[in-house]
């Protein structure tokens, strides 16, 4: 499965484009995951350029920050598998992410 499409790819703003916007504003465009592990990123900007993604990671903490296209894609886990989008994960705001575990 193709972690970031063209159709994807345009549904997102632009790196900073919404740093001054309330949580409850922000829309998550697209949530990935380990399927081996806890790790889930939640992606709110892109710069396809870069092919750098800003939004909330979880990991061993939660924190707003960059994340790596290219580093998700070369990413082969324990068993083999690679990180995965969620297909199925609707339309959420970056509050919804940060109160619930979605």
């Amino acid at each position: 499965m193709d972690l970031m499409t063209k159709e994807l790819e345009q549904k997102f703003p632009k790196l900073y484009a919404t740093e001054n916007m309330k949580p409850e504003e922000v829309k998550v465009i697209a949530k990935f995951f380990d399927p081996c592990g806890s790790w889930t990123w939640y992606a709110t900007e892109y710069d396809p350029v870069r092919r750098i993604f800003f939004g909330l990671v979880r990991g061993f903490e939660s924190e707003l920050g960059n994340f790596s296209l290219d580093e998700m894609e070369e990413f082969k886990g324990p068993l083999g598998l690679g990180i995965e989008r969620d297909l199925y994960f609707g339309e959420h705001t970056l509050a919804d992410v940060i109160k619930k575990q979605l």
